[in-house]
């Protein structure tokens, strides 16, 4: 670089010319997470030629060890560090992970500090025994916290493999994971695992010499049934799935609850709609004519809610596990609940002809579905029947098989006829109504794969999900009026770039979406109403879907998009989500109803709370998808070589991604495989076109593939390609750049050299 003439002053074009020594290092001081040069610059508005002046000042203040650093960032000598790399050792009382930092020099900066740790917003979690990098936070009052940037090292106590005998005892234990070793196990520690067993071990310390050993904790199953693979599912997702000692003893110490600021609705007939296994009743509902006179026509409708509070209280171990779980996670025949059978499935669950203590919301609506007002009370309650809802639909109908006449007149019928008034307030307020139809995997008695199903979706389902949905706006609107705090259900509306490239999308079908003003799920459901029928149904179902922002919890009301509702919170389902525990020991307090309200801690750890449990809800669906996925490949490791109709669910540079609709699952073909010709990704048009041919395959295309790869550990499958790329309109492909780089040495034209092979 040339130097500037001697004498020539620096004339800065913008910023603080009269910047001082002392304000930098007053800015360092004050701002150790954000001490780079840039983070300096733009605070005091240096820019252009006056960098150069801070720079000096910044190697000035160096030279003379008044800052450290410089490399990334600065910090005064003997400040506390911004960036730290932590071992998380254990758990406090609330189930917050707490962390030692793997080196503090205590000479310079004090008494080595516990850090309470945060997760990351995206990204794998952090669990007790891990080493991770994280941003170092110190509270006014010196209280120590942390944010995890990343974990750099997992350290677990247990690991999972494949377990291969061998002659004369014990055997070898491969791994299911690609980072973990293998392990040699000793004939004593064998614990009566055969060949091909799922096995969690327990490693020894680590010798000099030869393979690491461990000794078999616990046989899972043969490797293949779905035990088996959901362990791996949790294992790799890092779901706590075992209940320590101390919360089982403090569940099995619950006793059943008083009444307490209760009132008795036991008389009152509510009745539970579930599905047909369902082992925990969590909601029951009830309906009955309003008899006032100014309400000619409606509904009073109450919806009972186990009072999961009143037993899992802030502060216990109960507490601190529920909410380290999050969720209970569902797997095709397995549960790992949020609570221990003791609570879930005996004292909270509202089983038939038992005594049971709920929170119940009684709502008062009009003959159009418009409610007019609710009420919350803290009762107990006695369930009249349990139902299924194929026994409940088939009753309705006019077979009510063993569900009695007089339960037929005078409970379900008045729920049918609330039901049919609230489905009209329900078609004008228009919520996004995609077409997404879910799977169910049924298996045989030994855990395998017997078929997939799409179970039938009934009134009886939908009458339960809008009278859940109405109980959980209650629930919001009442804390929000009592200016309680709470964790909300959010979803936001979709962004300005998501939005662009559905517009683009859509063009290319030749079907608008309007450019101004705030777009309503209702423009959703014109668009999707216009294909439906269509070739293009499925395909901007998905494409839309895909637009929609995810919802999470969050103490903030940012609405519901998707239900097209101002606020919303959960508040039906506390035996499997912490977030209704939350909302239900929010209405306790701000209703004053008793004991097992939302605690000093709850109410100041909101925001961490709705971070954890929207991270492990997101945990929770990987793991179900993934078992599914390894299920699936299992299943179909057998049928290598035969042929499927499919349905293309992803278009990425690399290649194809095609589901099976028979089994919904994913399944993989590489770019390299599709033919002689030369694909080109189009992002917006969700499609590839072959650059010789223009000819392609899109989003949502109906295709044949055959199997040709089934990796069952991995859930992965991978397909060759049977139907042709077929004429695809409105394609923005660009192809200029490869038209200048298709020439090679030689004067032959084709793909640049190694781009097929690689599949991209």
């Amino acid at each position: 670089m040339a130097r500037r003439p001697k004498g020539e002053s620096r004339q800065p074009d913008k910023g603080r010319p009269d910047l001082t020594r002392e304000e930098v290092l007053r800015f360092i001081a004050e701002n150790p997470t954000r001490a780079t040069k840039r983070d300096i610059a733009k605070a005091f508005g240096i820019k252009g030629d006056m960098r150069a002046a801070l720079k000096d000042i910044l190697n000035d203040l160096q030279a003379e060890g008044l800052l450290e650093g410089g490399r990334k960032s600065y910090s005064t000598p003997g400040a506390r560090p911004a960036i730290g790399v932590l071992d998380v050792r254990s758990r406090d009382d609330e189930g917050g992970l707490l962390a030692d930092p793997v080196s503090w020099n205590e000479d310079e900066l004090g008494e080595t500090p516990r850090f309470r740790l945060r997760q990351p917003s995206s990204g794998p979690a952090a669990g007790v025994g891990d080493r991770v990098l994280a941003h170092l936070d110190y509270d006014a009052d010196g209280g120590p916290s942390a944010r995890v940037i990343r974990v750099l090292d997992r350290r677990k106590a247990l690991a999972l493999g494949v377990f291969r005998s061998r002659r004369g005892g014990g055997g070898r234990v491969e791994p299911v994971e690609r980072q973990q070793p293998e392990f040699m196990v000793a004939a004593d520690d064998v614990k009566g695992a055969r060949d091909g067993d799922l096995v969690e071990v327990e490693p020894h310390r680590v010798h000099k010499a030869g393979l690491p050993t461990a000794s078999v904790v616990d046989v899972l199953g043969a490797l293949g049934t779905e035990k088996a693979i959901s362990a791996i599912a949790l294992h790799a997702h890092g779901i706590p799935h075992v209940f320590p000692k101390a919360v089982m003893d403090e569940a099995e110490k619950a006793g059943a609850a008083d009444m307490d600021h209760r009132e008795d609705w036991r008389a009152l007939p509510l009745v539970t709609i579930d599905p047909r296994d369902a082992k925990d009743h969590d909601d029951a509902v009830h309906a009955v004519p309003d008899t006032d006179p100014a309400n000619p026509g409606g509904h009073v409708v109450t919806v009972a809610i186990a009072d999961v509070s009143w037993y899992v209280r802030p502060g216990t171990k109960l507490d601190a596990e529920a909410r380290l779980r999050g969720n209970s996670v569902y797997f095709p025949d397995r549960v790992v609940p949020m609570l221990p059978e003791r609570i879930s499935n005996d004292l909270c669950s509202l089983r038939e002809g038992v005594d049971r203590p709920a929170i119940a919301v009684r709502m008062v609506f009009r003959s159009h579905g418009g409610k007019v007002s609710h009420r919350f009370h803290r009762i107990m309650m006695r369930s009249h029947a349990k139902l299924a809802y194929e026994d409940a639909q088939a009753a309705i109908d006019g077979a009510p098989g063993d569900v009695p006449a007089e339960l037929v007149s005078t409970v379900l019928r008045p729920l049918w006829n609330a039901y049919a008034a609230l489905s009209d307030a329900r078609r004008r307020r228009q919520p996004l109504e995609l077409d997404l139809p879910e799977r169910k995997l049924k298996l045989r008695p030994d855990g395998k794969v017997d078929r997939v199903i799409v179970p039938e979706r009934l009134d009886a389902h939908r009458l339960i999900e809008e009278m859940m949905i109405q109980a959980n706006v209650a629930a919001a609107e009442t804390l929000e009026n009592a200016r309680q705090a709470l964790i909300y259900r959010g979803h936001d509306s979709p962004s300005l770039a998501r939005l662009e490239s559905l517009r683009a999308f859509l063009r290319s079908l030749e079907i608008p979406l309007a450019k101004s003003g705030a777009l309503r799920p209702s423009h959703f459901n014109e668009i999707l109403a216009q294909v439906r029928d269509t070739e293009h149904e499925s395909l901007v179902n998905e494409v839309v879907l895909r637009s929609q922002s995810q919802a999470a919890y969050t103490p903030e009301n940012i609405g519901h998009f998707g239900l097209n509702l101002m606020r919303y919170a959960h508040f039906t389902s506390p035996i499997r989500r912490y977030a209704d525990l939350i909302v239900h020991r929010a209405l306790v307090t701000a209703l004053g109803l008793g004991q097992g309200g939302l605690s000093r801690q709850d109410e100041e750890s909101l925001e961490a709370t709705a971070e954890e449990i929207s991270k492990a809800e997101r945990r929770a669906m990987a793991a179900e998808r993934d078992t599914v996925d390894r299920l699936i490949a299992h299943h179909l490791a057998d049928h290598l070589g035969d042929s499927f109709d499919g349905r293309i669910t992803g278009v990425t540079r690399a290649g194809l991604f095609v589901q099976l609709p028979t089994f919904g699952a994913d399944g993989f073909v590489p770019m390299g495989s599709l033919g002689n010709d030369y694909y080109h990704y189009d992002e917006t048009g969700h499609m590839i076109v072959g650059q010789r041919t223009q000819l392609g395959y899109r989003l949502g295309d109906a295709v044949e593939v055959r199997l040709v790869e089934a990796i069952p550990l991995a859930g992965s499958m991978r397909f060759q390609m049977l139907s042709e790329p077929r004429k695809l309109p409105g394609s923005t492909a660009s192809h200029h750049k490869a038209r200048g780089r298709m020439k090679r040495p030689g004067g032959r034209s084709g793909p640049p050299h190694g781009r097929r092979r690689r599949g991209r």
